[in-house]
């Protein structure tokens, strides 16, 4: 999670982002619908390499393997809600200017963000777009999704909700198929799966989903998710007083309003929170400013004791919410190259998630090095830097897998 002032512009900044998805009859056409393309925006072109590292460096994203210019896109597309009824979301698409026609595609699930115009489809910054420019640059096809309630879709967003993390990614690659023809390309059935953060788990999710057959054409090639809470019940919630604020309040707030609206966890706020308006900064509008301005420094100041003792021992709903967002890396053999990325500095991911992933993979065979890529400070934390040396070394294992 970043901590940044968005700036809400246009239609967003009046609240009145209102796409909507028309009604289905049954399942069967509401699958047909899935992955349909609403609109397409051209965003920015970068018509060199050149062009294309300089937008890099400026976000301090590794250069190396920068090899055509990227023409990049803002697709619209028709999905599902949490509770499987029909929707739109936006995601970006980034292809290489130049090289193969039919591309392998990578897709890459972005970390937490608090503000609609932070997700990768707005191009506020150079990070929100840095991992796409990244693949796309070297020969991929890169998609990111933006998940449901940020960029154009309607709000709010189901945070840390791997089912619809998974469907939002998988219905935006549905979508790309469709698109990259017009700009001169195909997509082949392979997908590189990877994703930061809040992305790692989305990103193990999809690849559950890709190696189950879900999608009829696209297949998991490759598997290499970048710091990724993996295990919330035993990791992350335990480590929550650790984390630096104003992310340990921010992250809690976050997961309990957020589940409480999809599981109904809590009956008002003031049954977990001691602060007033928490609700509120999690619409999609509100900011890293208004998050300085609200959070208090600790979770004792920010929590009740129903609150804190739901952290500390999840019950009910809650626990059995858990138990789905921790099952991306059980329960499933994945049969194509897998290694899980990691910081061993960063001071928001516990090295224990990625050991509880290997270790469910290795129950089912499967070797799953964790890969430390070593730390650097980006904004101030070491878990954002996890990001831009875990994109630099995953992009290259993906070359070297792809034959490139």
């Amino acid at each position: 999670m970043r901590t940044t002032a968005g700036v809400l512009v246009g239609a967003l900044a009046a609240g009145a982002v209102a796409f909507t998805a028309p009604a289905v009859a049954d399942d069967r056409q509401r699958g047909t619908e899935r992955g349909r393309i609403v609109a397409v925006q051209p965003l920015r072109t970068l018509t060199t390499k050149d062009d294309v590292a300089r937008v890099l460096a400026a976000a301090e994203f590794k250069t190396d393997e920068v090899r055509y210019g990227v023409d990049t896109y803002q697709l619209i597309y028709r999905t599902v809600d949490p509770a499987g009824q029909p929707t739109v979301a936006s995601g970006l698409v980034a292809l290489p200017r130049g090289g193969a026609r039919e591309l392998t595609t990578v897709s890459y699930t972005h970390g937490t963000e608090i503000n609609r115009t932070d997700a990768p489809s707005m191009w506020r910054d150079g990070w929100a777009v840095g991992p796409a420019l990244t693949y796309a640059s070297a020969g991929f096809a890169a998609v990111a999704p933006d998940y449901l309630g940020l960029g154009l879709g309607p709000g709010p967003h189901p945070f840390l909700d791997v089912p619809s993390e998974t469907t939002a990614a998988l219905d935006l690659l549905r979508a790309a198929r469709e698109f990259v023809p017009r700009a001169g390309h195909t997509l082949d059935r392979k997908v590189l799966v990877t994703g930061f953060s809040q992305g790692g788990t989305a990103a193990t999710g999809l690849a559950r989903a890709l190696a189950g057959g879900a999608d009829g054409w696209f297949r998991l090639g490759a598997l290499s998710p970048i710091a990724g809470a993996y295990d919330a019940r035993r990791e992350l919630l335990p480590s929550l007083d650790d984390i630096p604020p104003p992310f340990n309040s921010g992250y809690t707030g976050y997961l309990l309003v957020s589940w409480n609206r999809l599981h109904h966890i809590y009956d008002k706020p003031g049954d977990v929170f001691q602060v007033d308006g928490i609700e509120q900064l999690f619409d999609g509008v509100h900011t890293g400013q208004d998050f300085f301005e609200t959070l208090p420094p600790s979770l004792d100041l920010l929590l009740t004791e129903r609150g804190r003792a739901l952290i500390d021992n999840p019950t009910g709903p809650f626990a059995a919410a858990l138990a789905v967002h921790d099952a991306t890396c059980t329960g499933w053999t994945p049969r194509v190259p897998v290694r899980l990325v990691v910081s061993g500095g960063d001071e928001q991911i516990r090295p224990g998630h990625a050991t509880a992933c290997a270790a469910a993979f290795a129950t089912r065979g499967v070797r799953a090095p964790i890969v430390d890529v070593g730390d650097l400070v980006y904004e101030g934390s070491t878990h954002n830097g996890a990001n831009i040396l875990g994109t630099a070394a995953t992009v290259k294992w993906f070359m070297t897998i792809n034959g490139s």
